[in-house]
């Protein structure tokens, strides 16, 4: 298999390389390509040096399969060139998932919609596979009417810049900054620029993302996204209103039979998901479950998962082996 990462130098690029060796996903030829001041550098992966490549070399070497974690720019442009070129683009930005002929993947949940004429194909926004990824079974059982959410979102969200200045600001060092105000010692109520209607793109990308994902335009959903001065992990409060009633008990038996969620639900023993826990692990965690005592049928819950991860290169890996095992790449 003919494996093209475009983004290679970056954070999430540089996860996708390592989990594509972590999993032992099956690579014959290697294409590592970034930005044009990046071209030449050398790039380790299973014991081998690779030399970066532009986005056109990319291209001329034939992939098979394109990672791409580019940001949307880059892969509006070029994702349709590789497409075209022969390879399956899965690609990490927001650019194509929201349009309405490209399916946007978690394959816990709808990667049996894909077929052979899918050559894009959507990773979801970080925040969203993690909450979709105890919805979905939630709104199978019951029925979701509505979601108010609020996310704890790391600096690792926003990329190799913002971990600089998270950094440089805990040593007192002067460097960029990439947030509009200081992130260390503080809680920043903006992930992504605003629009119109006073969200952010984050909090409506959430909204969008998990209607589609779940195949509901019905479910009502609310999203404040907030950056907090934490490396990495992504934390959400999830308050979801269904549309039959529920036990406790039943839900925690639900969510710990799903492929890819964990559990971690015990008050006594201070057992809830933490970012600090999640780093480094694929599985997305949920926790502190409760009922609403102000309304009824709705639940609360704490769910956090590595957001470079379950939140990007693993997920992005996982369509990848799908589509292997089913003969499709």
């Amino acid at each position: 298999m003919r494996v093209a990462v475009v983004g290679a130098t970056g954070l999430v690029g540089s996860v996708m390389l390592s989990i594509l060796e972590e999993r032992k996903f099956k690579v014959s030829e290697l294409i590592v390509v970034a930005s044009e001041g990046s071209v030449g550098k050398e790039i380790s992966f299973g014991g081998k040096k690779y030399k970066v490549v532009s986005l056109q070399k990319g291209i001329d070497l034939k992939p098979d399969v394109a990672l791409f974690s580019a940001g949307g720019t880059i892969s509006t442009e070029w994702a349709p060139k590789y497409a075209e070129a022969g390879a399956i683009v899965i690609d990490n930005s927001s650019a194509w998932r929201m349009d309405p002929d490209i399916k946007l993947v978690v394959p816990e949940i709808n990667a049996h919609e894909l077929t052979s004429n899918d050559r894009i194909i959507a990773n979801p926004n970080c925040s969203t596979i993690q909450m979709v990824m105890v919805l979905n079974p939630l709104h199978k059982k019951y029925g979701i009417r509505r979601v108010i959410v609020s996310t704890y979102q790391s600096v690792t969200g926003t990329g190799a810049k913002a971990l600089k200045q998270l950094a440089d600001e805990q040593s007192n060092t002067p460097g960029e900054k990439v947030y509009p105000h200081p992130i260390h010692s503080n809680v920043i109520p903006q992930c992504d620029v605003f629009v119109e209607n006073g969200y952010t793109k984050e909090e409506m990308k959430m909204v969008n993302e998990t209607q589609k994902i779940l195949n509901d335009q019905e479910i009502k959903m609310s999203a404040t996204a907030v950056r907090v001065p934490v490396k990495g992990g992504h934390s959400e409060s999830i308050n979801v209103q269904f549309n039959s009633p529920f036990e406790i008990e039943d839900v925690k038996t639900l969510l710990s039979a799903v492929k890819g969620v964990t559990l971690l639900d015990d008050p006594k023993t201070f057992t809830y998901p933490m970012p600090l826990f999640a780093e480094g692990k694929d599985e997305v965690f949920v926790g502190r479950l409760r009922r609403d005592l102000s309304m009824d049928n709705t639940l609360n819950m704490w769910v956090v998962a590595d957001n470079l991860r379950k939140g990007a290169a693993t997920n992005a890996v996982q369509i990848a082996e799908y589509l292997v095992n089913k003969g499709l790449l």
